[in-house]
């Protein structure tokens, strides 16, 4: 079957490939035999796109010699040319893995590749992908000169959708090589205090607060309060909450600085507009084998708990204080039960610590935090709430939206954090790239 359609092709232009035919031709003469067979059936079928897709392979198999070293056979890729060291890598180490595992009998060795081998799998399966359509791409180009001119027609039809999906596909195999931080994906803490303002400050941290909690609730997060001290005009000095879920911190890391608001507070009575501020500190829930502390390090305190809360908050000793000595950080949770103020208080105090310890590798990573994304640094403003223009606006990237009162419903914020996320990304693409 695709023995006569070779031949007609080789005769309508394929040139040099006519000789790497011939000799692959008797190399493979077994084979052949059994597609000649399939192709009438093919034909009466007219299942011209699945014939057309047997003489692909057959000439990818057997008549094109290989191109050079590059893993897409010597087809560079647009997009990811310039990685390509790290892809040939990714694919011999997930190649070693693989063998060394089926020839392990140590457990504790075993689980340690699986792990490794689990992360490269999808890089090693979207590099595999992105492949697979290059190379059909690239003949079905050659079979545009066969002279058959519904073969043609069909060929241009199926370069056209592997052109559609290429990009895509691309661009998903970029994104795996990219390192990533394994807390991205971890639950949070957020921590939300007034800033310069006075009241009107309070009661802007209270808008943002109200603004996460209705985000969590779209994506399926839960958020509860640890902590808070409301202010008596609305809002709140201080509020802590855990919001629990999968890519919590992933995405809220970039919400992690001062945010500024412009606007009429409630409590001006001749109508000037009002700059005020509050800070947001976006922590990652620290797992118990993060961060290790010693009994020696922490004093724990038991007392009353103020507020809100009736009898029983205000005449026992629930509430509990952690005081980690090494580093004077300071933790109160004070809610009925001492025992779970004293769990909640050692989580916490973990995400702290963790949290000191991302903000000391960010250091040490680049001399300059104010070019980091998402570092945690809160002594920069970070985003701008005019209410007057009805406009929010990221200084880290000049980003401005006129969308206020969707970003403070929680269903406009992803239009902030999927650009700086985005921005992120460009940044290390471009580091890998120099690396």
């Amino acid at each position: 079957m695709v023995c006569a359609a070779f031949i007609a092709a080789t005769a309508h232009g394929f040139g040099a490939a006519r000789f790497r035919f011939w000799n692959a031709l008797r190399r493979w003469t077994a084979l052949l035999p059994k597609l000649q067979e399939m192709l009438p059936a093919l034909l009466r079928n007219g299942a011209r796109i699945a014939c057309l897709r047997a003489i692909i392979f057959v000439t990818r198999k057997f008549c094109l010699a290989p191109q050079g070293p590059g893993w897409a056979s010597g087809r560079p890729m647009t997009m990811l040319n310039h990685l390509e060291h790290r892809l040939r890598q990714a694919q011999e180490r997930f190649d070693f893995i693989e063998a060394r595992m089926a020839a392990l009998s140590d457990p504790g060795e075993i689980i340690r590749l699986s792990k490794e081998h689990a992360e490269l799998k999808p890089i090693v399966e979207a590099v595999r992908a992105v492949r697979a359509v290059q190379e059909e791409s690239a003949d079905l180009e050659a079979l545009l000169t066969s002279g058959d001119a519904e073969m043609v027609a069909l060929a241009r039809a199926e370069q056209a959708a592997l052109a559609e999906r290429l990009p895509a596909l691309e661009h998903a195999a970029t994104m795996l090589l990219l390192p990533r931080d394994k807390s991205e994906s971890a639950s949070a803490i957020l921590e939300i205090r007034a800033g310069t303002g006075g009241d009107e400050a309070a009661i802007f941290a209270g808008d943002l607060f109200r603004m996460y909690c209705r985000y969590a609730a779209l994506r399926g997060w839960r958020l509860d309060i640890e902590d808070e001290n409301p202010s008596d005009l609305g809002g709140y000095r201080e509020i802590i909450a855990m919001v629990s879920g999968v890519g919590v911190f992933g995405r809220l890391r970039f919400e992690s600085g001062v945010h500024r608001v412009q606007r009429v507070p409630e409590t001006e009575a001749s109508g000037r507009i009002h700059t005020s501020a509050a800070t947001v500190a976006v922590l990652a829930e620290a797992e118990d084998v993060d961060i290790d502390i010693p009994d020696k390090d922490i004093r724990i305190d038991t007392m009353r708990a103020g507020g809100a809360g009736g009898q029983h908050v205000n005449k026992t000793d629930s509430a509990v204080r952690v005081t980690h000595l090494p580093t004077g950080i300071i933790v109160v949770s004070q809610m009925k039960s001492q025992h779970q103020n004293r769990v909640q208080a050692m989580k916490i105090l973990k995400a702290r610590l963790y949290d000191l310890e991302r903000e000391r590798k960010d250091a040490a990573r680049a001399a300059e935090r104010k070019g980091q994304i998402g570092s945690g640094d809160r002594s920069e403003r970070i985003r701008t709430y005019n209410f007057p223009q009805g406009r929010v606006t990221d200084h880290r990237i000049n980003l401005t939206l006129y969308s206020l009162a969707e970003v403070l419903e929680g269903g406009g914020l992803d239009g902030l954090i999927d650009p700086l996320l985005a921005e992120e990304q460009a940044a290390k693409l471009a580091a890998l790239a120099q690396d």
